[in-house]
């Protein structure tokens, strides 16, 4: 293997973690946002983990996360507008990953 070889594939290895690593991120704060949701919804325990399972599945309907930002305004009603959810959101997305740069 040739040393322009080495590096392509350190590349590729690279890219395939960091997008693991987003992904991760990703879903871990629709799993932090979705039990915030539900415990202003008065959910807790198994109901609240069940909830946040809804936030994350939200997720996979589009590209982006909007469409978790539009359940979850849409389920709180009044208790929270889109623009406070995506801000918590973005809070909660830097807790997500220093989660999981934590884990190892």
């Amino acid at each position: 293997m040739t040393t322009f070889d080495e590096r392509e594939s350190a590349f590729e290895n690279k890219f395939a973690h960091d997008e693991e690593m987003a992904f991760r991120a990703e879903a871990r704060c629709n799993k932090l946002l979705g039990l915030w949701a539900a415990e202003m919804l008065g959910k807790s325990g198994d109901a609240a983990e069940a909830y946040a399972r809804e936030v994350i599945k939200a997720d996979f309907e589009e590209a982006g996360h909007e469409d978790v930002v539009r359940k979850v305004a849409g389920d709180l009603g009044d208790k929270a507008d889109a623009d406070a959810i995506r801000q918590k959101r973005a809070e909660l997305l830097v807790e997500a990953k220093g989660q999981i740069l934590l884990e190892g």
